[in-house]
């Protein structure tokens, strides 16, 4: 018979969240296949556990899950741990439990700590529906179609960014969904835990000038119920502001907050008004 694969959930800061089902896993199976097994070695090491530990870093998920594959075959168990949080959320764990699956492996879960729910459930924002993005993409089209996605969502939404991307981050999002409340959750469960609460607008201006430290976790407020204007209303609220004298890209900014529409879509429906 096959073994079991377990998905095991470690604490994303704070030692004292593994729960004792995690350790209790971690001592049993053959072998515990790791995001970065040097990072592991400090949570096995912490709590006594003596395991055979195999590397399964992001890059080259596909390549090495053959090989631990190729073991739980054989019949022995394996538990997958990242650095931090549950597998297969932003982190390496995906394509291993789907190959798992192809191959009538059995499937675990252990649960515990994941940054995402506890950013969200102490956010203040709503938590009964939420839309998780992961990672943005970097750059170019890819990240702007994300975003034009994402707009109209009434649910609160949630994502990962480096703290060296933050500030334009922020600044995308604002220009994207327009002003709306946000959070940023930052070291959780950590000495330095953090949360700093305000509008897209005003977070962007803070993390432009002080760049944070550690694991970020960005929450923002869905599009509100208003009634979604139409381009004929849209095109002469911009007649109208440019008319003002308004420059353009804040002018974009307040529309598509008050029209629910995208801010790149507002911007580039303000540049053909221009042209003309």
């Amino acid at each position: 018979m096959s073994g079991t694969l377990y998905l095991v959930a470690t604490p994303i800061g704070n030692l004292g969240d593994v729960s004792s089902r995690a350790l209790e896993t971690l001592r049993q199976v053959a072998f515990v296949a790791c995001e970065d097994t040097r990072h592991s070695r400090v949570l096995l090491e912490h709590f006594g556990i003596a395991a055979d530990t195999v590397s399964l870093p992001a890059f080259a998920e596909g390549q090495r899950a053959g090989r631990i594959l190729d073991r739980l075959v054989a019949g022995e168990d394996c538990a997958l741990v990242t650095d931090a949080g549950s597998p297969g959320i932003s982190d390496p764990g995906e394509k291993l439990v789907a190959e798992a699956l192809e191959r009538g492996v059995k499937v675990v879960p252990v649960p515990g700590p994941t940054a995402l729910v506890a950013a969200l459930s102490a956010s203040g924002l709503p938590t009964g529906r939420f839309h998780f993005l992961g990672f943005l993409p970097r750059k170019g089209p890819e990240r702007q179609a994300m975003l034009e996605e994402v707009a109209p969502l009434s649910a609160t939404l949630a994502l990962y960014e480096s703290p060296r991307r933050l500030a334009e981050t922020l600044s995308d999002l604002r220009d994207a969904l327009g002003e709306r409340r946000a959070v940023v959750a930052r070291e959780l469960t950590k000495v330095h835990e953090e949360f700093v609460r305000g509008t897209l607008g005003a977070l962007n201006e803070r993390y432009a000038a002080e760049e944070p430290r550690g694991e970020v976790v960005v929450l923002v407020e869905g599009r509100t119920g208003e009634h979604r204007w139409s381009e004929e209303e849209l095109l002469r609220a911009l007649e109208a502001g440019l008319g003002r004298g308004d420059k353009l890209k804040p002018l974009s900014t307040e529309l598509a907050r008050r029209a629910g529409w995208s801010g790149q879509d507002v911007y580039r429906l303000g540049l053909g008004l221009k042209k003309r």
